[in-house]
This record gives structure tokens, sequence and C-alpha cells, in this order.
């Protein structure tokens, strides 16, 4: 059942004044997150996997074509300066390379092997996680690198916003959010972007914190890249420890990380 291609629930869209357009687009939005409410079951199943895994050195890779490769790639490239992992331990693959983070590529996600040969590249093995995303769960290239995953024995996941699609069909642990048609009929980057965008924030998120990477609710390993994280680090550590703000950047900047600074004091008073 295709309901990511059906008929938009909002007739004569072009007849609509811009606030109606407006709120038009919010009401709509605002259903999303009810239906990603309804998959938690599903995605505790899949983070409950992924976890154990990385302990051991697993990674998380996702794997998608057009809007659904690029929320990928926007996942796993903010997990290094959020949280302080190793570039790598979390990788977003788009159909058509990087490029297609920019720029369309045509047919692209038509292919039935790229995918897994883009996987190979990373030298995927049984410790690794591939998350497939696809609103219509339809996308060769996306279901194909599933499936090719599973038969090499490496966990399988994927987010699709289409009830019992094919790409379900092959994930060992399916994410379906059903948020009915979009407002622009079949514009998948709209609703059913949000959904996969919010269920990449939860499974990214729940991981990160189940492998320690945030303290209480501070992102202590957050990379220092800017004068904005700098300051929010200092505060961090002036909270922490009830120092003054100079003390606390200055044992930020000399140590590197919240993290380093609160281990350090850790064992100066040991």
């Amino acid at each position: 059942m295709n309901i990511t291609e059906s008929e938009s629930n909002h007739q004569d869209l072009d007849k609509m004044s811009v606030k109606e357009l407006l709120t038009n687009i919010n009401q709509e939005d605002q259903t999303v997150a009810l239906a990603v409410q309804k998959v938690i079951p599903q995605i505790e199943g899949l983070v409950r996997e992924i976890v154990p895994r990385m302990q051991i050195g697993g990674r998380i890779f996702y794997i998608g074509a057009g809007t659904s490769g690029r929320l990928g790639v926007v996942d796993a490239s903010e997990c290094p300066p959020t949280y302080g992992v190793e570039q790598g331990m979390v990788v977003g693959i788009i159909a058509g390379g990087d490029s297609a983070i920019r720029n369309s590529v045509e047919f692209a996600e038509d292919s039935t092997e790229q995918a897994w040969e883009d996987l190979q590249e990373y030298l995927i093995n049984h410790k690794d996680i591939v998350i497939g995303i696809a609103a219509s769960g339809t996308t060769p290239y996306v279901i194909n690198g599933l499936k090719k995953a599973k038969e090499n024995g490496i966990l399988t996941g994927c987010i699709t916003c289409n009830p019992d699609s094919p790409l379900a069909w092959e994930a060992e642990f399916p994410i379906e959010p059903i948020v009915g048609p979009e407002f622009v009929t079949g514009s998948t980057r709209m609703k059913a972007g949000t959904a996969q965008k919010l269920v990449l924030n939860m499974i990214s998120t729940s991981v990160m914190i189940q492998l320690g990477r945030v303290k209480g609710n501070r992102m202590v390993d957050m990379q220092l890249s800017n004068n904005k994280l700098v300051d929010r680090g200092a505060k961090m550590i002036m909270e922490m420890l009830q120092v003054n703000y100079k003390i606390a950047e200055g044992l930020l900047k000399e140590h590197g990380s919240v993290r380093k600074v609160i281990d350090f004091i850790k064992d100066s008073n040991a």
C-alpha cells in the first residue's frame, strides 16, 4: 500500500493564501510526532540490538537515496561533534555518492548492486548495523543493500513510511511511522522526511547515551569546534565544579573536553 504517493488531503493548493498554506502544512506536520510515537517499540527493539554491537567495535551505516539519504548523512555527520565519537563510527551513505548530497544523481536509486559495493568499501562486518532509509520502502538501492547485508550476517533495520513494504520485508527491525498523504501529493521530503529525521534523532541519541556519551543531560564529550561550544563547555564546568568562568575556561582549553576536565579533577582528589 503506497500511502506516501496517495493524494493530498488538501485540494487547490495554488488557490490558497500564504496563511492558509502555512496553517495547513502545520496541521499536517502535527500528525507526524503521533505517528512516530506509535513506533517507539520498534525503535526500542533496534536500539537494544545496536548498543552491544557498538560496544565491541560495531558501526552504524545508514543507506538511502535522495532526501532519505541526505537525512542519514546529516545524522551521521553530527555524531562526532556532538558526542566526541570517532569519524566512521556512524556512517551515512547516499545513492550516487557525496555529490548527490547537493545535486540529484539521475537513476542512482535504481541500482540493485551499488549499495553493497558502497558498504564493502568500509570493510563492513558482522559487528556492524545497516539501517535502510526510504520513505516509500521501494527504493532498489536500499532494498538490495539491506538484503545483501542480511545475507552476510549483518544486523538490519529500516525506516519507511509505507506499511508492509518490500524494504520492511528485508529488515530484521523495520520501523514504519505511517504519516499518511503529503500536503503536496508525493512530496515525501515533507511529513515522511520529518518522521525519518525524528526517528534518526531517537536512534542516534539513545544509542550514544547508552554508550556513556552523555553525563546527566550534558554533552560532555562534544568537540570544541567553535567559540559557542567552548562557552557552553566552560559553563558546564562552572556548574559541575562550582568555579568561576575564567578557571573553567582555562581547564577546558587545557584538557580539551568537559569529560577530561571532570576526570582530571576526580583523579587529583583521589
